[in-house]
C-alpha cells in the first residue's frame, strides 16, 4: 500500500515570530508530509517529535490549510515479521507503518539495484 501524498505548508507560530530577535533570523516555515497510507479516512498525520517518558509523540494533524498538533500515544501493534513496533499512533486510520511504502523511496530503491545489485539481496529487488 502507497503513503500518501498529501503534503502541507506549517507556518512558525506567531509568538515564535515575535519572540525573534528584531534583525535575527526569523523562523522559518518548514513542511508537512503526511505518514498514513494513501486513501485513509480523516485527516492527514506526521510525528514532530517523540516523548518517550509517557510512550507517545507530538503529531501534526491537517485538513486542508488548518494544522494542529496533539500528543497522541504510539499504536501498539507489533510487526510478527521483524517484531518492530509501528510508528503510527495508536488508533491511526490506515495500515501499519510496515505495509506503507514511500512510492518515491521504492523508485529510488529499484534505480540502486539495478545499477548496484551486489548492494542488495535478492528479496530487495
Amino acid at each position: 500500500m502507497n503513503q500518501c501524498t498529501a503534503v502541507t505548508l506549517l507556518p512558525p507560530p506567531e509568538f515564535l515570530i515575535r519572540l525573534a530577535a528584531p534583525g535575527g533570523s526569523r523562523p522559518e516555515a518548514g513542511y508537512l508530509l503526511c505518514e498514513l497510507a494513501a486513501g485513509h479516512d480523516g485527516g492527514h498525520a506526521m510525528p514532530l517529535w517523540d516523548i518517550d517518558a509517557n510512550r507517545t509523540a507530538v503529531w501534526a494533524r491537517w485538513s486542508g490549510e488548518r494544522a494542529t498538533m496533539a500528543e497522541l500515544s504510539w499504536c501498539g501493534a507489533i510487526d510478527p515479521r521483524s517484531e518492530d513496533a509501528c510508528g503510527l499512533f495508536a488508533g491511526h486510520p490506515s495500515a501499519h507503518d510496515w505495509d506503507i511504502v514511500d512510492p518515491t523511496l521504492a523508485a529510488v530503491d529499484a534505480v540502486l539495484a539495478g545499477a548496484h545489485p551486489h548492494l542488495f539481496s535478492e528479496r530487495d529487488r
